[in-house]
């Protein structure tokens, strides 16, 4: 639940809290460690999770305009934007 939520501080320590008080839940001692524990590997473990729910490909940069027609054959079409966009895609870790 901890690593899912990418919970800070203050939701970690009411998350905590709420566990300790929960019949059948965790001690204050153990509450400690983990709070120490996700304090200490937070980055780690989001990276480790961000690392397993990609698929293949992930987006590298992107690149996005809009331009208007200056000149065309039928007036009406004068003005009309046209977006483009780039996207450079690329395998996981390269």
């Amino acid at each position: 639940s901890i690593a899912s939520a990418d919970m800070d501080l203050n939701q970690l320590e009411a998350f905590l809290t709420a566990q300790t008080k929960k019949q059948g839940g965790i001690s204050s001692d153990q509450a400690a460690v983990i709070a120490k524990f996700w304090k200490n590997h937070r980055i780690k473990i989001h990276e480790s999770l961000i690392n397993q729910s990609r698929w293949d490909n992930v987006l590298k940069n992107m690149n996005w305009r809009v331009d208007l027609k200056s000149q065309s054959r039928h007036v009406d079409q004068i003005n009309t934007p046209v977006a483009i966009v780039e996207m450079e895609l690329g395998k996981n870790g390269q």
